[in-house]
């Protein structure tokens, strides 16, 4: 049986007609070597039955799955790429594959790839992914997921037998294509093209679409109410995506506007890093000479790159409502950063002024201290319940410092929340699991050197232990 009798495909976005997207076929590789497998995800979405073979016939040549599209669709889309807009964007190396069922809470969720082949989008680029990129995307996504970040998943890493060559990789490099799976794929930027040709029809229709789809609660009768609800609700789930990279110290590095979803997943990485201690001005991007994506600017860029949402919007309701939207992001940004925080530290609800107190106070010490960030999170976990165990952590002298008293305060002002687990043997560990970029490249030197992939496989398994730790919902 190639799919469980559960699985549930879905076309949804063919619907919207061919103005928004090119038929393509992918790239006839001359390889399909299986290097990751999701199958916790694939048993979400009914595909978990598949043999391995079945799963290259599917995720490396992509012979369509029964249902969903006959042929992959490359999206059309424009959009900001550093505060510079672009006309000539689109799908360049991959496609929206197929669309399925979550079987567990029935969300529409996209298949689609990274590294597929040249499509009309491409100018001119080979279409390709390199296989280090390929890795770098699951550690991400496998991190983020473990931490509480709504994130695109890694679904499968298929290496592809061809030689590639980049300036930014020691080249020729090896090859691989990548299919993620992802709430959306609609973008900022899906609105920006229709608004750059003047399509304000086809706005309204692609909007209501992503309204029936993704968001029904927030459909409205009259069309501008309908804007303003709809920009409300993106505002909203952006806010608190963008609140959770912070607490995971975690930097995007492109978040231009093809980068954002109007669902507010987290996808699409490239030059992402986590961060080794609180650094505001810490920039992922080798090529970000102004800092414009910096740690620091991430909460300011998402606001920019929404008000870019809301321009598109104006043939349908009015300016001034619109910007009153806006102006809620900043209130539920800190909303969600203190929930994030109390989240992050195992602490149980609390007010307002109490969770804004904790978070100005770790936040100032982690600045001023400069330890390892996700050391604090993993030691201070259950608060002062875990206070031994953050005793007899390698960074104890931070907190026996002088400077710790007032954070100790307002963490021990806090119930630990219910139903933590800090009987996990993740909890027994002296250090916390980290994905820092020398980490990065120590795991990718041996499959590069001697196609050595323990080191990555035993990698996910630490993930793995710390994301059943911590419990965090997908």
């Amino acid at each position: 049986m190639p799919v469980a009798p559960t699985f549930r495909p879905s076309t949804a976005h063919a619907a919207l007609g061919s103005t928004f997207y090119d038929v393509v076929s992918a790239a006839d590789f001359p390889d399909h070597i299986l290097r990751f497998r999701n199958q916790r995800w694939a048993g979400r979405v009914g595909l978990d039955s598949l043999t391995d073979a079945e799963w290259l016939d599917h995720f490396s040549r992509f012979n369509p799955l029964p249902g969903s599209f006959p042929a992959p669709l490359a999206l059309r889309y424009h959009g900001h790429q550093f505060r510079t807009y672009n006309p000539d964007l689109g799908d360049g190396r991959g496609f929206l594959f197929a669309q399925v069922h979550d079987l567990q809470d029935g969300r529409l969720l996209d298949l689609a790839t990274k590294g597929s082949g040249r499509t009309p989008w491409s100018r001119t680029a080979d279409g390709r992914l390199t296989l280090k990129g390929g890795v770098r995307e699951i550690l991400a996504t496998e991190m983020l997921e473990a931490l509480g970040v709504d994130t695109s998943k890694s679904f499968s890493l298929v290496e592809t037998g061809e030689d590639l060559t980049r300036g930014d990789e020691p080249s020729p490099t090896r090859s691989s294509v990548l299919v993620r799976l992802s709430h959306s794929h609609i973008r900022i930027g899906s609105f920006q093209r229709l608004l750059y040709l003047d399509r304000f029809e086809d706005i309204g229709r692609l909007m209501d679409h992503t309204i029936r789809i993704y968001m029904q609660g927030v459909w409205r009768d009259g069309v501008g109410e309908r804007a303003e609800a709809f920009l409300k609700e993106v505002c909203r789930r952006v806010a608190t995506t963008g609140a959770n990279w912070m607490l995971a110290g975690f930097v995007h590095g492109v978040l231009n506007t093809d980068n954002i979803n109007v669902t507010g997943e987290s996808f699409d990485y490239g030059p992402w890093r986590f961060l080794p201690v609180l650094d505001p001005a810490f920039t992922a991007a080798y090529f970000d000479d102004t800092g414009l994506y910096a740690y620091g600017r991430q909460p300011d860029t998402l606001l920019w790159n929404l008000t870019r949402l809301a321009e598109c919007l104006l043939p349908l309701a009015d300016k001034a409502k619109l910007e009153a939207v806006l102006r809620g992001f900043e209130p539920h940004f800190h909303g969600a950063f203190n929930a994030a925080m109390l989240r992050r530290l195992g602490l149980a609800p609390s007010g307002d002024d109490a969770a804004t107190a904790l978070v100005r106070s770790v936040w100032k010490f982690l600045i001023d201290a400069k330890m390892p960030f996700e050391q604090f999170f993993f030691d201070w976990f259950g608060g002062r319940a875990s206070e031994k165990r953050a005793a007899a952590s390698p960074s104890a002298a931070f907190y026996a410092a002088e400077t710790f008293e007032p954070v100790f305060a307002v963490i021990a002002a806090h119930a630990t929340a219910p139903g933590i687990r800090l009987d996990h043997p993740y909890f027994a560990r002296e250090k916390a699991c980290t994905m820092l970029v020398e980490e990065v490249e120590a795991l990718w030197s041996p499959i590069a050197d001697s196609d050595d992939w323990s080191a990555f496989h035993a990698k996910l398994a630490e993930i793995a232990a710390m994301r059943d730790a911590y419990s965090f919902k997908p």
